[in-house]
């Protein structure tokens, strides 16, 4: 027999099959905001190195700054949604989401790194607790209801970089980050004064496999799976700007736009996605994106002109676009109510995975010469979770 603790956890209970009306459009707005905070850094770097007069080294610390908050985020959301429940950890990540970027452009380099490390904890908290409360409140539609809802998080990342362009224009860029930790303050208001999944304790018979969880076989196989998504999506979603400049040298400033392809295929994707799962099963129309952003990478390592980028690169963001949405449904259906139980492991490996597998691109790059080589990073990881979904397929055993 195994040993369980004497403290059962506390887990939500959702009040109806569909969720409240008024907590989604809340977990929707904030889930847009969280998409900008997410992506500003990058657009934002320049003027901050300018700022704070930062070489690249320098600046590459405020990265690992928002990486290891989010990590402590992670965690953080784990300990908390199992014990107080959803509100407070979705209400926490928004509010030091806020905190941060209203500080973020601070007098010295120092506090502009605290700030950083703010926002990293605010998303740590608040990405996790959004799509496993999303996955509880639609038990009967999980993945369509992820699709949606990180729909909505692209919706604010592929928007990020045009509000920087057009405030950087009127040299208002403190505008952009007053407003969004404004908004944040609002929506964080206004989760406060709507109902949430009642808290009740666990049933008796959840308590008693709470230690044989961690010995599930589905454990390490998710855990895979969010680790190589967020690389493997991080991998080309990172490089491809950098890898279209090499193949088109000299040929203008066209292939900034790369980028926005692979974004925007992945909206679509996810836009699509739950008229899709009328029809057909989660998993087996998560293995159908990773065959095609599989042959996506392909086209990307045969490219030899801008055209075929495109075609690359939005092949493999359509692909992308519900692996990570079906598989936080697979987590919430595998491990039901025990799910937030081991939440905090699955997204500190996707965490993982982001800081990871496109270092290891660049690194690869830079040792055999060419980021074609670079590329088959990613490659490898969409082969690899195509693998891990079909054992996912498979009957519990």
């Amino acid at each position: 027999m195994l040993k369980v603790s004497p403290v059962p956890p506390a887990i939500d209970k959702p009040q109806a099959q569909t969720g409240d009306v008024r907590l989604m459009a809340l977990l929707h707005a904030g889930f847009v905001l969280t998409g900008v905070v997410n992506t500003m850094l990058g657009p934002l770097l320049p003027v901050l190195s300018a700022r704070w007069a930062l070489n690249d080294a320098h600046a590459g610390y405020l990265f690992t700054a928002q990486f290891s908050g989010s990590m402590l985020g992670v965690m953080g959301s784990s300990f908390l949604m199992s014990r107080r429940g959803h509100r407070i950890s979705v209400v926490l990540g928004l509010g030091l989401m806020a905190l941060g970027s209203a500080t973020l452009l601070a007098t010295s380099w120092s506090l502009g790194m605290l700030s950083t490390l703010c926002l990293g904890i605010g998303l740590g908290f608040a990405i996790p607790t959004t799509n496993l409360l999303v996955s509880e409140l639609n038990p009967e539609k999980r993945a369509a209801a992820l699709n949606l809802i990180n729909f909505s998080w692209g919706v604010g990342a592929a928007s990020c970089p045009f509000f920087v362009a057009a405030l950087l224009r009127m040299d208002r860029t403190s505008h952009l980050l007053y407003g969004v930790a404004a908004a944040l303050i609002l929506v964080a208001v206004g989760m406060t004064r709507v109902a949430f999944p009642a808290l009740c304790p666990a049933p008796d018979n959840v308590s008693r496999v709470e230690t044989g969880l961690w010995r599930s076989p589905w454990v390490p196989v998710i855990g895979a799976l969010f680790f190589f998504y967020v690389g493997s999506e991080a991998g080309v979603g990172g490089w491809t700007a950098t890898y279209a400049q090499r193949i088109v040298a000299g040929a203008g400033t066209v292939w900034v736009l790369m980028p926005s392809l692979f974004w925007t295929a992945l909206l679509l994707g996810r836009a699509t996605a739950p008229v899709l799962l009328r029809d057909l099963p989660e998993l087996k129309l998560a293995e159908f994106g990773l065959v095609l952003s599989t042959v996506g990478v392909v086209v990307l390592l045969g490219a030899r002109n801008l055209s075929a980028i495109a075609i690359g690169v939005s092949l493999a963001g359509l692909g992308f676009s519900s692996v990570f949405p079906i598989a936080i449904a697979t987590l919430s259906r595998k491990f039901g109510p025990m799910a937030p139980q081991i939440a905090g492991l699955m997204f500190a490996l996707a965490g993982l995975g982001g800081a990871t597998l496109p270092w290891l691109v660049g690194y690869t790059s830079t040792r055999l010469g060419g980021l074609k080589y670079g590329l088959l990073v990613p490659l490898f990881g969409c082969i690899v979770m195509l693998i891990l979904n079909v054992r996912l397929s498979q009957p519990d055993s």
